[in-house]
């Protein structure tokens, strides 16, 4: 247990044991692999161009840790993203439109340590992400309902679904399924991480993804969903302490 990749595989073999190790092995590959399909086309992600591999590759890529391969993990990269905050009144001015900062949420719950958080009584979930999503979605007024797509924190694939239970797009134990039904694929109910994420743009500790998320709101994303994008949620490291942000059109 010395690297990030190994803590998470930890969090990943107990979730695996509670709610099935073939259903959230599959959903940790459709994770991968949509998020590589979005940045073959996105000319940012280091795999611009490049076919999105299937599950025979997926597959037999070399192992991290158990149950993590090498599309599970995120890249090394260097790099830069920057978003500008503003008033409302002055974004109405500008030469693109503005994106309003809807809800935030921050939180770091009891029985945590930085990252690994082994003391938590269950290791399965993230209760800091649990109130961080309260505190967003009260100070917001919206619910997951009105989430039309999502930038979540990849780190590692795995997380993802954690995160999905947080924000409560899936219950507890059921986001394999939610994933698995195609829900964060461009047609889906869901698209995450449409620049690629993590995984497949480059590893900007997330700073990618609200620019991201604010194009997705503009609706100038390189792979922008067919249906409208009124609200989407950007989250951040699940580390201690972890949250996210809700983003909408301006009224």
């Amino acid at each position: 247990l010395l690297t990030p990749a190994s803590w998470v595989a930890m969090y990943t073999k107990r979730y695996m044991h509670l709610y099935g190790e073939e259903r959230v092995q599959d959903a940790m590959f459709e994770i991968a692999r949509v998020q590589r399909e979005y940045a073959s086309k996105n000319p940012q992600a280091f795999f611009y161009g490049q076919e999105p591999f299937d599950r025979t590759e997926y597959d037999a890529q070399k192992k991290i840790v158990s149950p993590f391969k090498l599309f599970d993990c995120c890249q090394e990269s260097d790099g830069g993203s920057a978003v500008i905050l503003t008033t409302p009144e002055r974004a109405k001015d500008l030469q693109h439109s503005g994106v309003m900062v809807k809800g935030i949420g921050q939180s770091a719950a009891a029985n945590m340590e930085s990252m690994t958080s082994f003391y938590r009584d269950d290791i399965a979930r993230i209760p800091s992400m649990d109130i961080a999503a309260k505190q967003a979605y009260e100070q917001s007024g919206l619910t997951a309902d009105d989430i039309d797509a999502a930038v979540i924190y990849d780190a590692f694939s795995p997380i993802v679904l954690w995160q999905l239970e947080s924000w409560g797009f899936a219950e507890f134990g059921e986001a394999s399924d939610f994933v698995n039904s195609g829900a964060l694929r461009s047609d889906g109910r869901l698209p995450i991480n449409t620049h690629g994420g993590q995984l497949s743009e480059a590893y900007i500790h997330g700073v990618n993804g609200l620019v991201e998320a604010v194009k997705q709101v503009r609706g100038t994303s390189i792979n922008q969903p067919a249906k409208e994008i009124n609200n989407v949620l950007v989250t951040s490291g699940v580390g201690v302490p972890t949250g996210g942000t809700l983003l909408g059109k301006m009224d």
